[in-house]
């Protein structure tokens, strides 16, 4: 049976989004981790600070890799970038598996690190290239969708082990069980295609056509739209060759090309102010502000993995349809407001002054509800805008240091929240209330509208709409690119036809 192309499309994102499996297991898995009283004792009961390295370690290598990620795509293609990234994060799962100290452990986060950076980093990208238009939002959401099964697989597995082992296996398996998803997709991701906009920019154009046919015609380089794709690919390639940004200085000093990192950084930022990282490290810690304990504390964790991967599925299955602006603004709105009635749980109901089932359900529920926001909205549209806003020349260059902040920031958040929660308490939550609110007002200040746009529409976008977005009509700014491959295509049969009836004639006559 022959596959449709946005079938095939699809299933390539799927495979590539292994990667974000890695991220999101150890997302889900670290809490477990740090809780469960083996680890307090294997490694003489750590500090809140000394605990903090372990979390912030992991993310702080993830920034290196991300940044390390962006030239190495360049120069050797998108699917070498995602071998790199496995192999490293298969040698950081090992250290940390058989980790004898803690510094032990912190050069394996470290490592693990560094291989997810390049990973998640990539992903997108890659995703953002192979996919046609109209599906590109549902393909490039992937990456989080299957970050949340990542998720949802270290929620079930972390608590399994927390109450059915008593030995250092009961941290030591989770940890280990990271690096099936790296062998698989480090042994398997050149059965699949690069990214023909990589090769077209690298001076391979018979492969680039050739990759081209293979998404988008089941392997036919006659096809009308493929040839149309091909052609205006290739002009986007030359007219960025000659008048765009081609370095990480010309990425600052190019007004267009500045436009759009801003916001991709400032994207990337938002998302880990929004206080996702803090519950997804310290999920154990924070639901005991309400006086829930550890072992209910990860069961109801993981039922929020579950309500998470809802989330991610409704972004996959209506992103396209619904566009950017409107769920990243909404989403950070309902975020602040169960972040608002969450504090206020915990500052009128403290912890140990009352057995209020209620209030403690209350507070429960809000963490659900707002989980299942972000996952349907700021989460995978961090990685989805980011990979599709720059142009071929800068995209890996513009991501790496899109993603370079967003790991910087949780990088923050993972070594700050342990302290604040232990000093603050539930004042801690004003921040991310804020947070959610200032983001929400930027991007509907800032942020045009990107949905359905071929990717080499989006310099004109971004080089001719008003950077103040918010009451303009985004038909005023537009290209029509896509209305130009269909105009190419069109053409191009209509060409194909004439030279046939040509040829028929000449026959016959």
């Amino acid at each position: 049976m022959v596959l449709s192309p946005k079938v095939y499309q699809f299933l390539v994102g799927v495979f590539a989004s292994l990667g974000s499996v890695l991220f999101g297991y150890d997302l889900g898995v670290i809490a477990e981790v740090i809780a469960c009283d083996t680890f307090k004792a294997f490694f003489h009961d750590p500090s809140p600070t000394r605990t903090g390295i372990v979390v912030s370690f992991f993310t702080g290598g993830a920034f290196c890799g991300a940044g390390l990620a962006g030239p190495i795509a360049d120069k050797f293609g998108r699917r070498w970038t995602i071998v790199i990234g496995s192999i490293i994060y298969l040698l950081g799962g090992a250290l940390q598996t058989g980790a004898q100290n803690l510094e032990y452990l912190w050069s394996g986060r470290w490592l693990a690190g560094v291989g997810v950076g390049f990973l998640v980093m990539i992903i997108p990208v890659y995703q953002s290239e192979i996919a046609h238009p109209s599906i590109r939002g549902k393909i490039t959401a992937l990456q989080q969708f299957m970050l949340g099964i990542g998720a949802f697989v270290a929620g079930w597995v972390s608590y399994g082990t927390y109450i059915g082992l008593n030995t250092t296996a009961q941290w030591r398996v989770p940890l280990g069980l990271q690096m099936v998803p790296a062998v698989g997709l480090g042994a398997l991701i050149f059965l699949f295609p690069e990214s023909p906009r990589w090769l077209l920019d690298h001076g391979y154009p018979e492969e680039g056509l050739k990759t081209l046919a293979r998404l988008h015609a089941n392997g036919d380089e006659t096809d009308a739209w493929v040839r149309a794709e091909y052609d205006q690919i290739q002009e986007s390639i030359t007219f960025e060759h000659e008048h765009e940004a081609k370095s990480y200085i010309e990425l600052f000093t190019s007004r267009s090309s500045f436009r759009r990192l801003l916001i991709a950084c400032t994207l990337q930022a938002s998302i880990q102010m929004t206080g996702v990282s803090a519950i997804q490290y310290y999920s154990v810690k924070i639901y005991g502000q309400i006086g829930i304990s550890g072992s209910n504390a990860l069961k109801y964790q993981a039922i929020n993995n579950i309500i998470g991967l809802l989330g991610e599925a409704c972004c996959v299955l209506f992103i396209d349809k619904l566009g950017r602006r409107r769920p990243l603004i909404s989403g950070n709105l309902v975020n602040m407001v169960c972040f608002l009635i969450a504090c206020v749980l915990v500052a009128e109901f403290p912890p140990g002054s009352t057995h209020n089932n209620s209030a403690s359900w209350g507070f429960i529920i809000m963490t659900w509800l707002y989980n299942f926001s972000f996952s349907a909205t700021c989460g995978p549209l961090s990685w989805i805008i980011p990979a599709e806003i720059f142009d071929t020349r800068t995209r890996s260059k513009g991501v790496s240091i899109a993603t370079m902040t967003s790991f910087a920031f949780n990088t923050l958040i993972g070594q700050v929240t342990d302290i604040a929660m232990t000093n603050i308490g539930y004042k801690y939550y004003f921040l991310f209330i804020i947070c959610n609110f200032t983001n929400a007002l930027f991007f509907y200040l800032f942020l045009p509208e990107t949905a359905r746009l071929p990717l080499e529409e989006m310099n004109y976008l971004f080089t001719n709409a008003p950077w103040l977005v918010a009451r303009y009509d985004k038909e005023a700014y537009r290209a029509h690119y896509a209305e130009d491959i269909e105009r190419r295509a069109l053409e191009i049969e209509q060409k194909g036809a004439a030279i046939g009836r040509h040829d028929e004639e000449a026959k016959t006559g």
